[in-house]
């Protein structure tokens, strides 16, 4: 199956790498407008031994190519227009998150990839964390019993740099409730396997990008915030994110409580800790599962193995002709719950949902 990658940042190279580990995945072509990160997708490329043709335009990439299939790691705001334009040719797409960085986007892309043929899939790489699919498994087998709670809670690093700093502004990113935390919300989806109806949030921005300026702007993208999150079928669930914790032991800790048990799950220990509520009634004790990740995929990103496992899945549904994990829908909703998120932080009152029927 020949691939290309229309840019080639962080999550560009990320994806040149995992690729890279994929039988039956050639790499061929690469397209990005920044000189840059041209030369150096061109450099990665000779160092994996990827015989790839570097384009500065993704529309000549795909007149000139045969492909099978193209990822989008562009930035956040260019999607709706490169998708459209990938859609065209009629590859199957792999399109980075968060989908878009507007409802109204998202809703009109969403539409449109009902009528594709191709296989279209979101970049969802959390729910493909090993420990973390672990931890889904468990949940979806009973393990904790009836779900009443679901705690995410993610302490880290600022913000990266990127080029040309479009995410230092929510203009171009979203939001830090779209860019960063649509991976939790579409998480949380799918460990609960039902939709939100009402969030409520506080946030701010404290700490990070204060004393910086960009054409003479102040960057808007919030650092910290708690997001409460209510469930149709009764669940409710809380994000707790810190952008400026990057001394924290475990970047991610998820927890789910039942009426039988709580179930945990960290990063980067990779532990999924099982606690019964009774000892006795369960037949068995606290326990603690170790869930590894291969060293070459746990080498190849940043995300803990994930990305590999998701191309993966995308390879082989590309492969076998299957369909997309991750669909637009999941896109759309995970978009649709940060800018929630965010309406709730900027107006101080609850969101109400309406997302009861998946279709």
């Amino acid at each position: 199956m020949r691939y290309a990658i229309i840019g080639s940042g962080m999550m560009g190279q990320e994806h040149m790498r995992n690729l890279a580990l994929l039988p039956n995945a050639e790499l061929v072509a690469i397209a990005d407008s920044d000189a840059g990160m041209r030369d150096k997708a061109a450099a990665l490329a000779a160092q994996l031994g990827q015989a790839i043709t570097v384009y500065e335009d993704g529309e000549a990439m795909q007149q000139a190519e045969m492909l099978d299939a193209v990822i989008i790691a562009a930035p956040n705001h260019t999607h709706y227009d490169i998708v459209t334009k990938v859609m065209a040719h009629g590859p199957a797409i792999l399109l980075e998150k968060p989908m878009c960085i507007t409802a109204e986007d998202a809703i009109a892309l969403e539409q449109q990839v009902r009528g594709y043929a191709p296989l279209f899939w979101v970049g969802m790489e959390y729910r493909y964390m090993p420990p973390v699919a672990r931890f889904i498994e468990r949940t979806h087998q009973g393990h904790v019993g009836a779900v009443k709670m679901l705690m995410i809670r993610e302490h880290r690093f600022p913000f990266l740099e990127k080029v040309g700093d479009w995410n230092r502004f929510n203009r171009n990113s979203g939001g830090t409730f779209v860019e960063k935390c649509c991976h939790f919300f579409d998480l949380m989806r799918t460990i609960l396997r039902d939709e939100p109806v009402r969030i409520f949030a506080s946030g701010g921005q404290d700490v990070n990008h204060l004393d910086e300026r960009y054409d003479g702007e102040t960057p808007d993208i919030l650092d910290n915030g708690f997001v409460l999150i209510d469930f149709a079928g009764g669940a409710r669930a809380v994000l707790d994110l810190c952008m400026f914790a990057e001394g924290a032991e475990q970047q991610e800790d998820i927890s789910l409580i039942g009426d039988r048990a709580k179930l945990e799950v960290q990063i980067p220990s990779a532990k999924v800790t099982y606690s019964p509520r009774s000892c006795k009634a369960e037949g068995t004790g606290r326990a603690v599962e170790q869930v590894d990740t291969p060293a070459d995929a746990l080498a190849a990103g940043d995300h803990h193995g994930a990305t590999y496992f998701q191309l993966r899945a995308f390879h082989d549904a590309l492969v076998n002709g299957g369909v997309a994990v991750v669909d637009a829908l999941d896109g759309l909703r995970a978009v649709q719950m940060g800018l929630a998120a965010q309406e709730s932080i900027a107006t101080g009152l609850p969101v109400t949902l309406n997302f009861a029927e998946k279709a």
